[in-house]
């Protein structure tokens, strides 16, 4: 479970977000959506510990990311929108590098590194070159990084971009497979691919949380991008103090 609570963040005098909460239950895959710079890849590298906050928490399986970042990174695998792949390195080496650096023991990493290969569906690859993969595969690379420690949350940052539609719906079956007993919050600005994984959506726009509902509640009488299209216009027309905006 995932519990962001009231999270700000500045960037000196810039407000990338501000008091954004939304709650993630295990087993549930959330959608986190919003128009290119509203602040998803701001939140979602805050709950991963990789930046802080202003102000605000967060809560990882009932472990806070700033007083106990260790556990929290334990239990996260965080697929960012950029994977860090060592081109240098074969599938294989890099996956036990990653998993021995996230806490896997070494009489347990030939077992973890199996299982993500066999999952991921990187069996066939484990010996060559990082740098000599598809954009498929190295996709593939950065979900088995983030999955080598069997981590209880996964966080991923636009896992679909740039893949051919093959590929995309490789990996989009992988993520609902993947899920299970897993937290997933999944940030995207692709509407179709959070109407086919997520139970549950979070919008943000300009940096605020503007809806939080279950997908199947706030798609029951329109569409998803119907719903998207109208939120992001109440909330721009409500910070040019009311004027109509019309999208074509």
């Amino acid at each position: 479970m995932v519990e962001v609570s009231h999270l700000t963040k500045y960037y000196g005098d810039f407000c990338a977000i501000q008091n954004v909460s939304f709650t993630a239950q295990r087993g549930e895959i959330l959608g986190l959506l919003g128009p290119n710079g509203a602040g998803k890849t701001t939140t979602m590298r805050i709950i991963t510990g990789f930046m802080p906050s202003t102000e605000g928490t967060v809560g990882v399986e009932g472990f806070d990311v700033f007083k106990e970042s260790h556990e929290v990174r334990r239990r996260i695998g965080y697929l960012p929108e950029n994977p860090p792949l060592y081109n240098d390195m074969t599938v294989s080496a890099y996956l036990k590098f990653v998993g021995r650096i996230k806490g896997v023991s070494r009489k347990e990493i030939s077992s973890a590194l199996n299982a993500v290969l066999e999952r991921c569906s990187l069996t066939e690859v484990a010996d060559r070159l990082v740098g000599r993969l598809s954009k498929g595969y190295r996709q593939r690379v950065g979900l088995a990084q983030a999955l080598i420690h069997s981590p209880a949350v996964l966080i991923l940052d636009e896992p679909t971009l740039g893949l051919d539609p093959r590929q995309i719906i490789e990996i989009r079956n992988l993520i609902r497979e993947l899920s299970g007993d897993r937290t997933v919050i999944l940030s995207t600005h692709i509407l179709p691919e959070v109407s086919q994984l997520c139970n549950k959506v979070v919008i943000i726009n300009e940096g605020r949380v503007v809806v939080e509902k279950n997908l199947k509640e706030l798609t029951q009488e329109v569409t998803l991008e119907e719903v998207f299209l109208r939120y992001i216009a109440k909330e721009g027309a409500e910070e040019k103090g009311g004027e109509e905006i019309l999208l074509l």
